[in-house]
């Protein structure tokens, strides 16, 4: 046998299960230099974590988390021009609608892969259970080798030497116990492998099977959709342009591309709806912001972030579409500030303030702070003159003849 051969002398284990376990970190690793590989599947929302590939560049793409509503939200990235050499970001893309368009995608076509995902996966379980039965197996042979050892160690002991044969003796029993414990371990392990090969096969058939069912349950954890999507799919492809553009190579060979928008903007997603904003406009005519808010919220409108109206929230609103105020609305029909109707008048604004809080002055709330606009008062009316010691109330209107003084 060549000297260079690695099988020349045994080792602990083989040399195939050598390669299988280097082959297994590799696949594994976070980053292995520049043609890492996807790494393992992960917690967090990004279904294509490790798989998503830049179309610019063809590196892969990292992740990155942003809240959005309180709910986590993917961002795939390219960004290796930057960290190698402080260049700009190749491209960002937001995750939730390619992800979501994967998910349909795998939804779609599972039907002719059903039988494959379920062998992959009773085979990936039969090879796990291999590989468990074979640790366990050593650490029997082990726990006997020792127990084996602490025997002939105590056999060879001088009798005539009680405290070392008493403590070689105490050795030997606590390797006899340890044995024991591995044993039955074993036989535990051993047993319940017996029953996974039987009723747990029928049941993961049963669940490929069912694959719609399980990928859509909210119970289903992020790394176990991440880890049934690997089975299924080598690599996607991530361009964005106007639109999302997805190119999906399944396992085996076959390929598909996808479209999908861009979702939109934060901001436009927090717009309030048209169907709020119509009311809204119409209830300025005759209420303040305040009022406005109370009346739409009575109807059951909500703005764009699904919080009560309140007065700030139409105030905004109004400023955001050019909406006048309600102020401005009775302006434009003609009412009159306090200055104004007291320049008009020729009396002082208290005198107006005490015209009101008689009667002989109408007035409507402007605004949230009580503001008053006045209606134009009657050119001929012979209540609203300045004269000492009259009582306001005792005054009436008296309209005036055409025919003039009799």
């Amino acid at each position: 046998m060549d000297r260079a051969d690695p099988r020349r002398h045994p080792g602990y284990i083989t040399w195939e299960t050598y390669e299988a376990n280097q082959q297994t970190l590799a696949g594994n690793a976070a980053a292995r230099g520049a043609d890492r590989a996807a790494g393992p599947a992960r917690e967090g929302t990004a279904l294509l974590q490790g798989l998503a590939i830049c179309g610019k560049c063809g590196r892969r793409m990292t992740v990155a988390y942003h809240s959005r509503g309180g709910t986590e939200v993917p961002d795939y990235q390219c960004v290796r021009e930057a960290i190698d050499n402080a260049g700009p970001r190749c491209q960002a893309i937001n995750g939730a609608a390619a992800d979501a368009a994967i998910g349909q995608l795998l939804l779609d076509t599972l039907t002719p892969l059903t039988l494959e995902v379920a062998l992959t996966v009773q085979a990936e379980i039969e090879a796990r259970a291999a590989d468990a039965d074979a640790m366990r197996r050593g650490h029997v042979e082990c726990a006997r080798y020792r127990a084996d050892l602490a025997r002939r160690r105590y056999l060879a002991v001088d009798p005539g030497n009680r405290l070392v044969a008493t403590s070689l003796e105490a050795d030997w029993n606590e390797a006899l116990r340890a044995l024991q414990a591995a044993q039955d371990d074993y036989d535990t392990a051993a047993a319940g492998a017996a029953a996974l090969t039987g009723t747990d096969k029928t049941r993961i058939r049963t669940l490929a099977a069912g694959f719609p069912a399980l990928w859509t349950n909210p119970a289903t954890p992020h790394r176990e959709r991440k880890r049934m999507a690997r089975l299924l799919i080598d690599d996607v492809t991530m361009t964005k342009t106007d639109r999302i553009h997805l190119h999906v190579r399944f396992r085996g060979g076959q390929a598909t591309s996808l479209e999908v928008p861009i979702p939109a903007p934060a901001w436009q997603l927090r717009q309030t709806k048209p169907e709020a904003l119509a009311p809204l406009d119409r209830l300025l005519d005759d209420h303040t912001d305040g009022e406005t808010a109370e009346a739409l919220n009575a109807a059951g409108h909500r703005s764009g972030e699904g919080k009560p109206f309140t007065g700030r929230i139409v105030l905004d609103l109004r400023q955001a579409h050019h909406l006048p105020s309600h102020a401005d609305r009775l302006r434009a029909r003609g009412l009159l500030t306090l200055d104004q109707i007291a320049a008009q008048l020729g009396v002082h604004v208290s005198t107006i303030k005490a015209w009101r809080r008689a009667g002989l002055l109408t007035a409507r709330k402007a605004n949230d702070k009580n503001i008053p606009l006045f209606d134009p008062p009657h050119p001929a009316d012979p209540r609203l003159v300045k004269r000492q010691g009259s009582k306001l109330a005792r005054r009436v209107h008296t309209a005036t003849t055409s025919g003039g003084a009799v």
